[in-house]
């Protein structure tokens, strides 16, 4: 495996091969429910000829945190029109990613997932907002394993709250309030998924973070040693807080570069009492069945916990 190749295994996660379809499998039928379904069912991962996706495009906006501009992808809905207002996802990508990372990586599905769940009526049509997570004020800065190297992710939730997130609800046409506000993250994403959360709940109403990255608290992997962004007794909600209405935490069984940290975020949310919900992807690595599992029982939550008010 090549350095970019090893580096991307990071980003967006190992490549698999494209799942495919069993014949012998009973039809699928979906059900509006709380219950958590372990793999993305293939009806949502598929292309569908009668559907039109929604395409990535590129945009920047200055950051006053970094004192830079920076990009982000954004994936609209296929009719997105100035006249409606949608829900908006902010999907956080992995180290050694960027604002590129989930838009040039096909076999995620998060067209088909967004797209297809729209179409059956289960979600509203969202928007998906892919920013660079890498919040340097030094645009020669390169990500690493070290320390240093490292302080940009932790540093994007000021980027995002303060500079991203105002601009997107003042140049694209969606619903603001934490009920139509959605975080996600994958790998380093997800680790940045749960500090955000935890620093800031009263802004997202449903949340999900997939293959979370070690480093939230103290620890030493393989890769580098973990200064940590909390200690141990704060990885909870403050007692007053207004917390997410659905908060996903969830890793593949077979996770060969972040294994059994997401695990142990799981553990002191318990042992915090920081309300989440926990399960295991059977079979999945550090890999795009991860993600596509983490975001469409996230997009199922959402359509439960709204009901009919999530369909427009």
């Amino acid at each position: 495996m090549g350095a970019e190749e090893d580096k991307n295994k990071f980003a967006t996660g190992i490549e698999i091969e494209e799942d495919k379809k069993d014949s012998s499998e009973e039809p699928y039928e979906f059900a509006l429910n709380g219950e958590i379904e372990e793999k993305c069912p293939a009806m949502f991962t598929e292309h569908r000829a009668d559907i039109t996706y929604g395409e990535y495009t590129h945009g920047t906006y200055y950051s006053e945190t970094c004192g830079l501009e920076r990009g982000y992808s954004i994936l609209l809905p296929a009719d997105y029109n100035e006249d409606s207002k949608y829900p908006v996802l902010y999907l956080l990508h992995g180290i050694f990613g960027d604002e590129y990372s989930f838009s040039n990586d096909s076999g995620n599905k998060i067209k088909e997932i967004v797209g297809n769940m729209a179409a059956d009526g289960i979600i509203g049509e969202t928007i998906v907002v892919c920013p660079n997570m890498y919040a340097s004020s030094d645009p020669d800065q390169k990500p690493g394993f070290d320390a240093e190297s490292v302080l940009p992710y932790d540093n994007f939730i000021n980027d995002l709250v303060n500079d991203l997130m105002p601009y997107i609800e003042s140049n694209y046409s969606v619903l603001t309030g934490r009920e139509n506000t959605y975080l996600a993250g994958f790998s380093m994403g997800g680790r940045e998924t749960i500090f955000i959360t935890l620093q800031r709940p009263e802004l997202f109403g449903y949340v999900c973070a997939i293959s979370a990255a070690p480093g939230i608290v103290p620890t030493k992997d393989n890769f580098m040693t973990h200064e940590g962004q909390l200690e141990e007794s704060e990885v909870r909600f403050a007692e007053d807080a207004v917390c997410p209405d659905v908060f996903i935490v969830c890793c593949g069984t077979r996770d060969s570069v972040v294994g059994k940290y997401p695990l142990s975020y799981h553990e002191l949310l318990e042992k915090n009492g920081a309300q989440h919900i926990w399960y295991e992807i059977p079979g999945a690595d550090h890999d795009n069945t991860a993600i596509q599992s983490g975001l469409y029982n996230l997009f199922k939550q959402i359509a439960n916990e709204k009901g009919s008010e999530n369909i427009r």
